[in-house]
């Protein structure tokens, strides 16, 4: 089985320690977001978690920790956008992040460190060019770190637009999507590593840009030196290409804080959610209540027996 690490929250960023506990105690119970009292009881044995998917916009809390998941197959995908904080509220300096990226691909491996820039947004002060000098800058400090960036383009929830009332961001479309998906797949081609769109629906193939799975099975197979028999996630969109995984991580709890975020409801959601995190528990937010229904997943092993071409 393939474990989401996680798409609703940063644990890399805030919950390495409760995370670090988990794996330890070999299991995690995980509340669904849509029935809050049906609650999953995950296996965490390296025997049945294939890989671990990675999702951060900060990875430095975890650098001096990687020791503790030798018993495990991962990658990360790290997000390194050109937005300051008036959009990306809480996110660290994006020089310190480069350089825990950088110190990340030394340790595992410039296959297993990707890149995403998304979602790009368009606003009177980011505007393409904009966009495509601070590509360029960040694709220069990259540059051998990494073997491919992920982008997409904004898609705006409703929380997303309230959050982002007072941004003058501008629509985009196809032929906006276009025109920047060719310059940045020139700017990706010069610094040597692959472009790929996340969950689009255009076609950008013409432009040299291919659609991305960032629960990667072929990925996932050469990681692991074995194929993968993993499906396509039937729980995400249609246009995703994502093979099925299990995701960790409960919405609400993140605080980057950033203005174009779907997992997060309100400032005041999280800041409640925070008071009832405890490392030790084997909930991300809370603990077991007297109402709660625990079902275990059935966990196996996605791994097929026959060696690996890669």
């Amino acid at each position: 089985m393939i474990l989401s690490v996680s798409r609703r929250t940063d644990i890399p960023a805030f919950y390495t320690e409760w995370f670090l506990n988990r794996l330890k105690q070999g299991f995690v119970y995980v509340r669904n977001p849509m029935n809050y009292h049906q609650v999953s009881e995950v296996a965490l044995n390296p025997n049945v978690i294939d890989c671990i998917v990675f999702w951060t916009k900060d990875p430095s809390n975890i650098l001096d920790k990687l020791d503790q998941l030798a018993e495990y197959n991962y990658y990360f995908q790290i997000t390194v956008n050109s937005y300051d904080n008036q959009i990306e509220r809480n996110v660290p300096n994006k020089n310190k992040v480069v350089q825990a990226f950088q110190t990340l691909s030394r340790m595992i491996g410039k296959e297993r460190t990707i890149w995403r820039y998304d979602p790009i947004i368009l606003t009177k002060e980011m505007d393409m060019e904009s966009h495509f000098r601070n590509f360029e800058l960040l694709a220069a400090k990259l540059e051998g770190y990494t073997e491919q960036c992920i982008i997409s383009f904004v898609d705006f929830y409703k929380k997303a637009e309230r959050n982002m009332s007072h941004i003058s961001y501008l629509p985009i479309h196809n032929d906006t999507v276009k025109m920047m998906g060719e310059r940045l797949f020139r700017i990706s081609q010069n610094h040597g590593f692959a472009i790929k769109t996340c969950s689009e629906q255009i076609d950008l193939s013409s432009v040299g840009i291919e659609h991305a799975k960032c629960v990667d099975g072929q990925l996932i197979s050469s990681i692991i030196g074995k194929p993968i028999l993993a499906k396509k996630d039937k729980n995400q969109r249609e246009v995703c290409g994502c093979m099925e995984s299990i995701d960790i991580g409960a919405y609400n709890t993140c605080k980057h804080g950033c203005l174009y975020c779907y997992a997060n409801f309100s400032d005041n959601a999280v800041k409640n959610n925070l008071l009832k995190h405890d490392p030790y528990s084997p909930m991300l937010i809370g603990n077991l209540e007297p109402e709660d229904k625990v079902k275990k997943r059935d966990m196996v092993s996605l791994v097929s027996n026959q060696e690996s071409m890669f």
